[in-house]
């Protein structure tokens, strides 16, 4: 008996008025239309999209397009878990728990492998990160060449190791990546006279495989099967009967692929390649990918050879590695001068920043009336932060939208509009729907994204490539800081194209990046005083961070990177809002952690201070070096250099980097894969 508790409802799509309008509109942009769904878990309703369906149950007009979106009971979906496959030269278990060892921090609920031998597929599982695999393998070894590899963030069905991949149906074993949505009326469809093992959609994807593989017809069964599968998925699949080769396929989740000397490639992210060649490609959607030892081949569903564009990583294996340090996140702490460096330099011509190099005219900045930023997490932070830094210098209107949010509010956007979408990885979810969803109205749309040839990057108009190397650790540190530096360059070159600040202004403010990005060092140098100062936050329940202005968005951005690894329970206010109920919740003890590098605001901000301070809280004070600052205000005082008010946040997020990460070590936590978080949403 399937165990899910999800209501099957049937696929359908409903236009208005211009009938050939609507239907260009679905030619075009198959993926921009979403539905907005509801289920009922715990007595709390929850909402979330799910990307090109809609689902008729209840409906409710989107006036943009003129179509209904509806409301439906479904399962929740989660976020990207790690996929890798070998056929090689080489004993497959190896390349496939190093490959995973890279891999672990897109989820480490469970972890298995499925090598085939000369007796078959052999399939090893364990709960818990990679290491507990290793364990449970110890010296057995495999005659093999040819494998596949999962580390899971656990969505449907609980941990355990009966619903960790590799799933295995009849003649096929699979993993997976991604969401089935339409599960229940799949299982209706395939599953008679079959058990599951598992509470998992993958096991019910591998069922339907199974069902449609006629023997020697491997790509014709995939090609039925995805016809039939609704949702997102990363699918790499062995066939019994067909050894050492591996069929790949995906739809929104993220696959690359390489050829080296040692053998075929695939994985969910290019760090799990790198240890054999830095060149690779981005699987297209929807074309089959097969992996031999000597040869890849790449199709299209019709069976036509696709030729893929070849990526080059710029960074080496050892820009993965811990290099000595405890954690990947202080590592990459400490790597954000280098990051900023190399995102800013190569942008900065005769003293001003400058896009040529990056092929943004300056033509999408004299024509918009205004800006829409769009992010999830740390990067929607980084969009606060733009946000007073552009209408600050070029006076249009910037509003930040969650993307979750974005997608189903109807928002105002049109040919005049520029979206700015923001992602470390490229493959946010919500964000390209978001994305999708501004083109599809014809807006200029711009991604800011870390890794190249990612979706984001391919789909967006223009893309803005940070170059922060890769990022392990899940709290993100240098692809934020490098973000901020990408919204001081995008806002001091729209404000010069349209005239709205003078030349040696410009060349003012990129010296203060420079100067912003050096500070840096300082902040680091702290590390010794903070690491002592978070002993005194390691016991507390709540904290909170206040600010005014630019400093308000860096503290969300603090609060949001302490509870994430700390586990403790943080919020980030408008100091000038702490009467406003907020207040209450101080009392004895309560730590503080008041930002106030803002020298416009400063005085309001001291009476804030003073405010939270008579009531007993614990402050830790944040400011610009030679700012006057009464030693009854605080219990503790970390200054940045002098810098102009705006260039602040690049320093000081680098303080509340270290106060989250010590704090983090002192209770004894895992710094770089905390509970219930892995470091990609790519499903919904």
């Amino acid at each position: 008996m399937l165990s899910h508790a999800a209501s099957g409802v049937r696929c359908i799509r409903k236009t208005t008025g211009n009938r050939n309008t609507k239907l260009v509109q679905l030619k075009h942009f198959p993926n921009v239309l979403s539905t907005i769904w509801i289920k009922l878990r715990s007595d709390r309703a929850e909402r979330n999209i799910l990307s090109n369906r809609i689902l008729v149950e209840e409906p409710a007009k989107i006036s943009l397009t003129g179509l209904f979106i509806v409301r439906a009971t479904v399962q929740k979906g989660g976020v990207m878990c790690g996929i890798i496959g070998f056929c090689g030269s080489l004993p497959a278990s190896e390349v496939l728990m190093a490959g995973l060892k890279q891999l672990e921090y897109r989820g480490y609920d469970s972890a298995g492998i499925a090598v085939r031998s000369e007796d078959g597929i052999h399939v090893r599982k364990a709960i818990g990160n990679v290491s507990r695999l290793e364990e449970k393998l110890g010296t057995e070894t495999f005659s093999s060449g040819c494998g596949i590899g999962h580390t899971r963030w656990a969505t449907h069905g609980g941990v355990s190791e009966e619903n960790a991949h590799p799933h295995r149906a009849g003649r096929v074993t699979l993993i997976h990546n991604g969401i089935i949505e339409n599960y229940k009326e799949i299982w209706e469809t395939c599953g008679a006279g079959r058990t599951l093992v598992s509470q998992t959609d993958t096991e019910i994807a591998a069922t339907l495989f199974d069902a449609l593989y006629e023997e020697g017809k491997p790509e014709e069964a995939i090609g039925k099967a995805v016809a039939k599968l609704e949702g997102s998925y990363a699918f790499c699949i062995l066939f019994e009967d067909i050894p050492d080769t591996i069929y790949c396929i995906r739809k929104v989740s993220p696959l690359v692929a390489a050829r080296a000397e040692e053998g075929s490639f695939v994985a969910s992210d290019v760090t799990a390649l790198i240890t054999y060649t830095q060149e690779y490609f981005v699987l297209p959607e929807d074309t089959i990918l097969i992996l031999k030892k000597g040869e890849m081949c790449l199709k299209d569903l019709e069976g036509n050879k696709v030729e893929p564009e070849l990526l080059h990583v710029d960074w080496d294996t050892t820009a993965a590695q811990k290099n000595g340090y405890p954690h990947y996140m202080i590592k990459e702490i400490h790597e954000q001068p280098e990051a900023l460096h190399n995102t800013i330099a190569p942008r900065m011509k005769d003293g001003m920043p400058d896009f040529e190099v990056d092929q943004i005219p300056d033509s999408i900045f004299k024509n918009i009336h205004q800006v829409k930023i769009v992010a999830c997490g740390t990067a929607m932070h980084a969009g606060l932060v733009g946000k007073v830094l552009m209408e600050k210098r070029v006076r249009i209107p910037v509003t930040v939208e969650i993307a979750s949010e974005f997608r189903y509010q109807n928002p105002i956007i049109d040919e005049r509009t520029l979206v700015i979408v923001i992602s470390q990885s490229g493959e946010t979810i919500d964000t390209l729907a978001s994305l999708r969803l501004a083109k599809s109205e014809g807006a200029y749309t711009l991604g800011i994204v870390n890794v190249k040839g990612s979706t984001i990057a391919r789909e967006s108009d223009y893309v803005l490539y940070t170059h922060a190397g890769p990022e392990i650790a899940v709290a993100s540190t240098k692809a934020y800081t490098v973000q901020l530096a990408a919204m001081v360059m995008l806002s001091v070159r729209m404000a010069y194209v349209r005239g709205m600040r003078e030349l040696d202004k410009i060349k003012q403010d990129y010296e203060a990046l420079k100067q912003a990005a050096e500070a840096v060092y300082a902040s680091l140098a702290l590390e010794e005083e903070i690491e002592k100062l978070t002993h005194a936050l390691t016991d507390k329940e709540d904290l909170f961070f206040i600010g005014r202005g630019i400093d308000y968005a860096l503290s969300c951005e603090g609060s949001i990177k302490l509870k994430e690894i700390s586990y403790i329970h943080s919020e980030a206010y408008a100091a000038g809002e702490l009467k406003h109920g907020t207040i209450s919740l101080i009392t004895e003890g309560v730590p503080v952690i008041a930002i106030a590098t803002q020298k416009e605001v400063y005085a309001k901000m001291i009476s804030n201070i003073r405010e939270v301070k008579a009531r007993g809280a614990l402050v830790i004070l944040i400011t610009q070096e030679d700012t006057p600052a009464e030693a009854s205000l605080y219990d503790y005082h970390l200054t940045v250099p002098k810098l102009p008010d705006e260039f602040t946040p690049i320093p000081a997020a680098v303080i509340l980097q270290l106060i989250a990460y010590y704090t983090s070590v002192h209770k004894g936590l895992n710094v770089d894969q905390p509970r219930n978080l892995a470091k990609s949403v790519t499903v919904e």
